[in-house]
């Protein structure tokens, strides 16, 4: 088997281990290829069929001793190929990554990189492949609109809860209208319990951010860079392989009311986009550079939102700040001045609230998922 069909195959168990789905192109096995070692092909190859195995089932799957299977496991969990964590019973379980959301990309660009030939050229290699996934939905568009609402949702939008300039809270306690399921999930709504929720916090660079600076497209909305957080077995892991660093609460609260005063919003990711298990992480997302925003997008923003903005006509003086501010395009002005709310694409991100300088609008509750396709590109 020639050399480019190893690559290919192991570019279909990167596609297989999740994430965004995607196809292997000639740029996707670049990227592997820039990534993966020779010597490494097998490993993950091993998880073709499997995509999480212990020790002992790896030995069973390739037939090699512990040490050597240990050895490259370590050796390719360093470079975010690879997820060794123990499961609840303390068995260290292998996970093979998947390329994007999250995986490969996200603990690559995750860490501080030296601006070097290498990683210029890895970061070129994504742009090609994000460029390449974005043609792939024009191509088929109608048809890939017609398929969004079977896909999962990508993260859950935590909101701003604060007007900056009254200092008040902008969220309308009781919604009676919107009375949710008995069944719902309980999720945690506010930002800040979710930091005094976990005991292991760590924080990087966001990857989004820090992909864009190595081609020379820095972020026009924050200078903040390590912004993404990771919590307990996720902080343990990426800590570990040196990624991120272990922060206190003290330190993470800091950064989320500085990302709240440069206009970022808190995104919340669950294992497996399930949004009923416990949260992973949070990224702080800025407008300009998040692969999940409407000025960057590379595919559809799909997010649970908990939250939806409404404004006091009364209140609003039409001076357009919570439409610059908006992430999602979703604010508009009607004929009267007024701005208006896009349900179909407001996230519930309170940004809008917290930089009124009318305190005129309010976050109610309104659980729901938003679905926001790109645009069609004549």
């Amino acid at each position: 088997m020639s050399t480019q069909e190893i690559y290919r195959q192991v570019s279909e168990a990167f596609i297989g281990a999740g994430g965004t789905p995607m196809q292997v192109t000639d740029t996707l096995i670049k990227i592997i290829r820039n990534i993966v070692n020779d010597d490494e092909t097998d490993f993950v190859l091993a998880f073709s069929e499997k995509n999480s195995q212990t020790m002992e089932q790896l030995v069973e799957t390739m037939a090699l001793t512990e040490q050597v299977i240990e050895e490259k496991m370590t050796q390719m969990a360093a470079k975010g190929v690879i997820f060794n964590q123990p499961n609840r019973q303390g068995v260290i379980v292998y996970r093979l990554l998947p390329l994007v959301n999250v995986g490969v990309f996200e603990y690559t660009f995750m860490q501080k990189l030296e601006r070097s030939a290498k990683n210029k050229e890895l970061a070129d290699l994504f742009t090609q492949l994000f460029k390449e996934g974005k043609g792939l939905i024009q191509e088929s568009y109608d048809e890939f609109i017609g398929m969004m609402g079977q896909f999962p949702a990508v993260d859950r939008t935590v909101p701003v809860r604060i007007n900056q300039s009254t200092g008040l809270s902008t969220i309308i306690d009781i919604n009676e209208n919107l009375g949710q399921p008995a069944e719902t999930i309980l999720q945690t709504k506010n930002v800040a319990d979710l930091i005094e929720k976990f005991d292991e916090i760590a924080v990087g660079h966001c990857f989004c951010r820090h992909h864009k600076d190595m081609m020379d497209e820095p972020c026009k909305q924050t200078d903040i860079r390590e912004s993404c957080f990771t919590f307990g077995k996720s902080a343990r892991f990426t800590t570990e392989q040196g990624f991120m660093r272990m922060i206190d609460k003290k330190e993470a609260l800091d950064i989320l009311l500085k990302s709240e005063e440069d206009g970022l919003i808190h995104k919340a990711y669950h294992p497996n986009f399930n949004v009923s298990k416990d949260e992973t992480s949070v990224c702080n997302c800025c407008k300009c550079c998040c692969g999940n925003s409407i000025t960057n997008m590379i595919g559809p923003i799909i997010n649970v939102a908990n939250y939806l903005a409404e404004v006091d006509p009364e209140k609003c003086t039409g001076c357009e700040i919570c439409r610059d501010y908006c992430h999602t395009e979703a604010i508009t002005l009607n004929k009267d001045n007024v701005s208006e709310v896009d349900i179909e694409r407001c996230l519930g991100c309170g940004i809008c609230a917290y930089f009124c300088p009318e305190d005129a609008i309010r976050l109610s509750e309104n659980t729901r998922t938003v679905r926001i396709a790109p645009k069609r590109e004549v």
